[in-house]
């Protein structure tokens, strides 16, 4: 320590001088006898012999000791070797407490994993075998301690899903999969680097979690589905009064029909999002993009009423694969959205190219507004408003962006949003290979 080195360094200097007086008082005496008997230097190379002999013992016994491991005792005798000894001695006793500081923290996190409700797994990053796992995972994985120690993961848990993700370097979480027989159970499960030689797989129980967010689809959709029949009768009530017969209060049923309207609209993309929620996929057919880009032209065109300049651009040359509906669903949202918040005289422009990795990408860019950067990653959360003022005012549910993310999940694909104030925004639906089908040669690239 920092702190004693001086007291060590003066010790070590002491041991050094006793041993030094000490050699020169064996010469001494050895060059005294020599004088003496007359046989000056046999008796100091005799001296001189027997002070290495010693020193080789010595280091010989020390050696010894260290090789054996033996628990060394603190010294009591002075000189170079004590001092040798004295410095193994502490250097040994330090360690003792290291390792049992080291013990304690390594049983300290082996309880907190054990106590996880979690599965922890420790893999050997080689060929996934099995080197410690707690107590949570015989629960979630099925594994049985110590039997399956030194075993392959992919060998224990035979769930397809589970065999392909592991496969594929499980770079991405793997979400909602079923590993052991019990029911109900699900599992969501993330593999994470660990060290160089090892990796830590995390398994989680989010049966609770899925049940509950099932709850909470089944009661959207109840209670939207509830709210039509109200609505229904009031458009009906509404239909009958003619603001001619009251004058006085043509503005209030005007407002009244509006806003009726617009719950409405509400409750219809609230079933929407249900009816997504509760597919884990959709039919895939080919979509005629030629037909599809120009339905989205009609639809911007009929709600611009010639207040904007409406471009579609399709440079990429194919068509999609996926569902019609939905996908004209999701587009239709982001070209209304686009037309909604830009101002008289700008332009929306709706463009179809291929991207770098072989893809196709369908992007709607507006000169509106634009959006500031801490709204965005919260865009496509229901009912969302960056400005509730105008997003009411223009009519808008905040339910639309939500779909888009929604339908383009079932296709494998993801939405991108690029925006800056005063500048207008950009959304990229962007979707992989997969979906791409080429179009014949002779349809019109441009819609």
């Amino acid at each position: 320590m920092p702190a004693s080195s001086p007291h060590r360094s003066e010790r070590s200097l002491d041991a050094w001088r006793h041993t030094a007086w000490r050699l020169l008082l064996v010469l001494v005496g050895c060059g005294l006898a020599g004088l003496l008997l007359g046989q000056l230097w046999p008796l100091l190379c005799l001296g001189l012999l027997g002070v290495l002999a010693w020193h080789y013992a010595q280091l010989h016994a020390l050696l010894g000791r260290l090789n054996r491991r033996e628990r060394l005792q603190p010294p009591d005798g002075e000189g170079v070797f004590s001092e040798l000894a004295r410095v193994l001695y502490e250097r040994q006793r330090e360690g003792r407490a290291r390792k049992r500081r080291l013990l304690r923290t390594l049983r300290a996190f082996r309880q907190a994993a054990a106590a996880l409700p979690d599965a922890v797994v420790v893999l050997d990053r080689r060929d996934q075998r099995i080197e410690w796992f707690n107590e949570s995972s015989e629960r979630l994985l099925g594994l049985s301690f110590p039997r399956d120690l030194g075993k392959r993961l992919g060998n224990l848990v035979r769930t397809p899903s589970v065999s392909a993700w592991l496969e594929s370097g499980a770079s991405e979480p793997l979400l909602d999969v079923s590993v052991t027989a019990e029911q109900g159970v699900r599992l969501s499960m993330r593999l994470l680097e660990y060290t160089p030689e090892e990796q830590l797989l995390i398994a989680r129980d989010i049966s609770k979690l899925l049940h509950l967010e099932q709850v909470r689809r089944d009661f959207v959709a109840n209670v939207s589905h509830e709210l039509r029949t109200p609505l229904t009768v009031l458009h009906g009530y509404l239909d009958m009064l003619e603001p001619e017969d009251m004058p006085e209060w043509s503005g209030a049923l005007g407002e009244m029909r509006r806003q009726s309207g617009r719950m409405t609209q509400i409750v219809e993309d609230l079933l929407t999002l249900s009816r997504l929620e509760s597919r884990d996929s959709l039919p895939h057919e080919p979509v005629d993009m030629v037909n599809l880009l120009a339905a989205l032209r009609t639809d911007a065109e009929a709600m611009s009423a010639g207040r904007h300049r409406i471009v579609v651009d399709d440079r990429a040359g194919c068509d999609l694969l996926g569902s019609a509906k939905e996908l004209h669903s999701a587009f239709s949202n982001l070209v209304t959205n686009a037309v909604r918040y830009t101002p008289e005289g700008g332009s929306v422009r709706v463009e179809l190219h291929a991207t770098a990795t072989g893809g196709v990408s369908l992007c709607v860019v507006d000169t509106g507004p634009g959006i500031a950067a801490q709204h965005l990653p919260r865009l496509t959360e229901r009912f969302y408003r960056v400005s509730t003022s105008r997003t009411r005012g223009s009519g808008g549910t905040g339910l639309g962006l939500a779909i888009v993310k929604h339908v383009l999940q079932l296709h494998q694909a993801q939405l991108t949003i690029e925006s800056e104030v005063g500048r207008g925004s950009r959304f990229c639906c962007e979707f992989d290979a997969r979906h791409r089908i080429e179009r014949d040669v002779g349809e019109a690239d441009t819609a």
